[in-house]
């Protein structure tokens, strides 16, 4: 069967079956009602069509009758109610004529009372305008916190609750089956107690003792004052007259003297637990029920003490943090004497910091820290100072991201800030997932290099064509950084040894910042200075020594 027969065949199944479904609607009397329906709508639509139709007929000819009698009446009329009629035209000419004069001036007059309100709308839309501005201002201003800018946490009164991605298990608290437990460490005992056995054991003869015991026991803290006393007979020489006794051990000067583990325990407690001069004398009088009630003079010199001994160490620590290929550099505000002042910490990706007391900020500060010498890569929170320093920086993403994330607030209707800030997460969650070892991909690199200069363009374009207001460019500013300083921006996936944040210079200044707290303002320049020193070395022995009061104890004895 040729192609044409079985088309031709086909198309003739499909009519038969078109016809066989009108048929079947015919026989059940659906299309029949159906089309009696529509039949008197159709009927009763050209029924109301022909009754309109007839109306308008009628109204012609009453319409066509009156204009023939007022025709024929006028026409008749006519010659003799000429003369009349140029009069009156004549009169009402000059009457239009009055009035077009009028309305002339009328016009006039709109017209430059249009022009006054114009002007006044003018002026009171550029105040609006204004009054916008001061408005988004005030608004980014009481809308900064430490999520959107560089605040600290420390600054927001009401805490948001944040959330986190961790789901339900269902699994009851505490230790889970299975699970090696840590037990409290047992100490040795100094006093055994031997409890008596129940009665219940005494009096029934069945029971007897086993080689096993039930042992627990309860540890407490007393502080001991041992007392160490030196004596030295005196001689004297009997034709001479001259006295002379042993000579005391190092450090045995006064009649009184203190060892390192005194000096450590005060030490510590007023740096690295931020407890104040008096507390510290206070509460060890409290310990050692009275015996020993130390002097705030002596306390306070303990920083210079410990700094004057670690010069040898803090030396070395200087050199380690100047050969890190890597540095994270910030600076916090300071008081001393109620001036203000401020702290520079240098510290490398593994934690060893360095802190520096300074008078100014700037290069001023820079002089006598590392970062004056330093020729490695320097990770800082857009600092421009910094920038005059090392061989290459990168930029703080966490800083960016706080930033990007005020502009989305305060700039709703961009769209830049948004693509860029969903670009720099994934940038930085990609980085993060790599393996140890493992460098980042060149083609994927460069993908992101391409879709951070299009988000660039998207906001020169946004900013052109909707320029940012004068009171409020914090967004439009933070776009002009990230097209100027692009490499510093996009470091981190160029070179594994870089991180994303300067996170650690923040984290090692929470130290600092704790004390500042707690002190409020310094005294003097110097005791500031000692307290970055030791602090410098707090953290370094901290890392390495497994008992941070024991070190610091054996460097003050």
């Amino acid at each position: 069967m040729s192609s044409q027969s079985f088309e031709y065949i086909s198309n003739l199944q499909y009519r038969l079956k078109a016809v066989r479904d009108q048929l079947k609607a015919f026989q059940s009397g659906e299309k029949y009602v159906r089309m009696t329906e529509e039949r008197r709508k159709l009927i009763r639509d050209y029924e109301r069509q022909i009754r309109e139709l007839k109306k308008e007929l009628a109204q012609a000819r009453r319409e066509t009758v009156t204009v023939r009698n007022m025709w024929f009446g006028a026409f008749e009329d006519l010659e003799e109610e000429k003369d009349k009629e140029l009069a009156y035209w004549k009169r009402e000419w000059e009457k239009m004529e009055e009035r077009a004069v009028h309305a002339e001036s009328q016009r006039d007059a709109a017209q430059d009372k249009i022009a006054e309100q114009r002007q006044k709308i003018y002026t009171l839309e550029t105040e609006l305008e204004e009054e916008k501005g001061k408005n988004l201002k005030l608004t980014a201003q009481l809308n900064h916190d430490y999520e959107n800018s560089s605040l600290p946490s420390s600054m927001k009164v009401e805490r948001k609750k944040i959330p986190n991605s961790r789901e339900k298990t269902g699994r009851k608290p505490g230790g889970q089956p299975g699970h090696t437990g840590h037990s409290r460490r047992k100490q040795t005992a100094t006093e055994v107690i031997q409890l008596a056995p129940p009665q219940e054991v005494i009096d029934d003869p069945d029971f007897k003792k086993t080689k096993k015991a039930v042992v627990r026991q309860v540890a407490g803290i007393k502080l001991l004052v041992p007392v160490t006393e030196y004596r030295a007979d005196i001689y004297r020489n009997s034709k001479t007259g001259e006295r002379l006794h042993a000579d005391f051990p190092a450090g045995v000067t006064h009649d009184v003297n203190y060892d390192g583990s005194i000096k450590a325990f005060l030490y510590l407690l007023n740096t690295e637990c931020c407890v104040s001069i008096d507390k510290c004398s206070g509460f060890l009088s409290d310990l050692t029920n009275g015996k020993l009630k130390i002097s705030k003079g002596m306390i306070n010199g303990l920083g210079k003490e410990f700094s004057e001994k670690t010069k040898k160490e803090r030396k070395e620590l200087f050199h380690r943090i100047l050969a890190s290929p890597v540095m994270h550099t910030d600076c916090a505000n300071a008081r001393i004497n109620g001036e203000p002042a401020y702290v520079f910490v240098r510290c490398t990706p593994n934690g060893e910091v360095m802190y520096f007391s300074r008078a100014k900020k700037g290069h001023e500060g820079v002089k006598g820290t590392v970062a004056e010498e330093y020729q490695g890569i320097l990770v800082h929170d857009h600092e421009s100072t910094f920038y005059k320093y090392g061989s290459n920086h990168q930029e703080c993403l966490a800083h960016v991201l706080r930033y990007l994330k005020d502009s989305m607030e305060n700039e709703p209707e961009r769209t830049w800030n948004k693509g860029m800030y969903s670009l720099l997460r994934e940038m930085i969650h990609y980085r993060n997932g790599l393996e140890a070892g493992t460098e980042c991909d060149e083609s994927l690199v460069s993908g992101y290099e391409k879709r951070y200069k299009e988000l660039i363009q998207k906001a020169k374009d946004e900013y052109e064509d909707n320029p940012a207001s004068d009171y409020y460019r914090d967004g439009y500013n933070l776009y002009l950084r990230m097209d100027r300083l692009m490499k510093n921006h996009l470091l981190f996936l160029h070179d594994r040894r870089v991180p994303t944040t300067n996170n650690e210079a923040e984290r090692q200044l929470r130290n600092y910042k704790r004390k500042q707290k707690q002190a409020v303002s310094f005294r003097s320049n110097q005791s500031h200075d000692y307290l970055c020193k030791g602090m410098s070395m707090l953290v370094v022995m901290r890392q390495n020594e497994s008992n941070l009061f024991d070190r610091v104890s054996r460097i003050l004895d």
